[in-house]
């Protein structure tokens, strides 16, 4: 693919036909032949995955039960078998990752187990503008442990007249709340701007003031390259339905760093499928206590107290990130991701990235000759797949009329059209005939 960007359809062509990722375009089903650049808000869907779905029902069908050791992806396992593809996409170990639950169920989840606030740590630091949910889940956090949102929540905010949080800014505030500071929680791209943050840089800052880092990942995961592992991360949560194709309402994903997952004594929700293996199934019941053994025991119910669990099961999480599973594998909310993770192992995540940015760079070298402003960074280093467009109150009915025109993409409050071209399935002729319309249209 040519370095030198040129404003022709023939040279949006030309890019195509030598893309070498062009044939996984053809593998994803396009709704109603549109173009598509909501890949950041939902993926769109690998025609592998209605042959997958329908190979867990052949197995429910012929198998039943038996489907949890015998099916063609034994149900027993399931998650695991996508540790592996997820582990490079989010740059660490296999045992640091697991697939479970959706994004703000495991943000709550791990924020249970990092977020211990004592007398003197007790503050949480935010992006002002993080994704709502975030923000939620950060406050009733902060409630739930006796305190008030505006004594405990620090947020990093961009400078009075401008757009984009400057990470010097981010650094500053981890440095000056250093002495209260408990944990950090970003997210690793915004979902609004588009900005890329220096995840490195940012959880190195974290740790030497003597907090957790944690980071949203659900419009990173997939989008940009991720080293969690050796940026030495303590947590992140992440959704697959959207560069990961996952489908809608996929099973989100979580890492857990090593060091924590670990460790046993770390106070964490446990359930059955969290449990160490070899123990899971082990029966305890011979040694339940009795009535007569309960009614005689100093912590029997009529003394007052509640009963002795000295016969009851003790959990013993497993030295991974599944540590902090609870349930059972939701099999059909996780078969279309797992078909998905196919193609990117296939793709390659490098070469993936790769088209990633030379799409980017043609569709803002297009937008920015037109004189459309972008919120998000013009370096490379500093972004993902999307681009921020600000029309502030003509974002609405230019998003309707792109829609009347065929293209599907993303219209956020206030006034930003959010436009992301997947590597996967888009092209440079999409880039270009959406810069067209687009320019006839603003």
């Amino acid at each position: 693919m040519s370095e030198i960007v040129e404003p022709t359809l023939a040279y949006a062509q030309q890019q195509d036909r030598e893309d070498e990722l062009q044939g996984f375009r053809s593998r994803f089903y396009f709704p109603q032949d549109k173009i598509y650049f909501c890949g950041n808000s939902l993926g769109l869907q690998p025609r592998a995955a209605e042959e997958a779905v329908r190979q867990e029902l052949a197995d429910w069908r012929d198998l039943a039960i038996d489907g949890y050791w015998q099916a063609r992806n034994p149900w027993m396992t399931y998650p695991q078998s996508m540790r592996g593809a997820l582990s490079r996409l989010a740059g660490c170990l296999e045992d640091e990752v697991t697939v479970m639950n959706a994004l703000t169920v495991n943000l709550h989840l791990l924020l249970l187990t990092f977020y211990r606030p004592g007398p003197q740590r007790y503050k949480i630091l935010i992006e002002a503008g993080a994704f709502p949910s975030d923000q939620y889940a950060v406050e009733t956090q902060v409630r739930w442990h006796g305190r008030s949102p505006h004594e405990a929540i620090v947020e990093v905010g961009p400078r009075e007249g401008e757009r984009l949080i400057r990470e010097e800014d981010i650094l500053a505030a981890i440095d000056r709340e250093k002495d209260s500071l408990a944990l950090v929680l970003l997210g690793g791209v915004n979902y609004y701007t588009g900005q890329l943050f220096d995840m490195a840089a940012i959880t190195k800052a974290i740790h030497r003031a003597g907090a957790l880092a944690g980071f949203d990942l659900a419009h990173a995961i997939a989008n940009v390259p991720l080293s969690l592992h050796d940026w030495g991360a303590d947590f992140a949560v992440w959704c697959s339905y959207k560069y990961l194709n996952g489908g809608p309402g996929a099973a989100g994903g979580a890492f857990v760093h090593e060091r924590w997952a670990k460790d046993a004594s770390l106070v964490r929700l446990g359930g059955w499928w969290g449990n160490d293996e070899m123990a899971r199934f082990q029966s305890d019941h011979h040694n339940l206590p009795t009535a007569t053994t309960l009614a005689s025991s100093p912590d029997s119910p009529s003394s007052g107290n509640t009963a002795s669990a000295g016969g009851l099961r003790r959990f013993i999480p497993k030295p991974t990130a599944e540590g902090w599973s609870m349930s059972t594998a939701q099999v059909f909310n996780m078969v279309c991701l797992k078909a998905s993770l196919t193609l990117f192992e296939e793709a390659g995540f490098e070469r993936l990235r790769k088209k990633s940015r030379a799409l980017t760079n043609y569709l803002y070298t297009l937008l920015s000759e037109a004189g459309i402003d972008i919120l998000t960074p013009a370096e490379p280093e500093r972004r993902g797949a999307q681009l921020s467009l600000y029309f502030g109150d003509k974002g609405k009915p230019i998003q309707q009329k792109l829609a009347e025109a065929g293209i599907i993409i993303d219209y956020r409050e206030p006034g930003v059209i959010r436009v992301s071209p997947a590597p996967l399935y888009n092209s440079f002729e999409d880039v270009y005939r959406f810069s067209h319309i687009l320019g006839q249209l603003s």
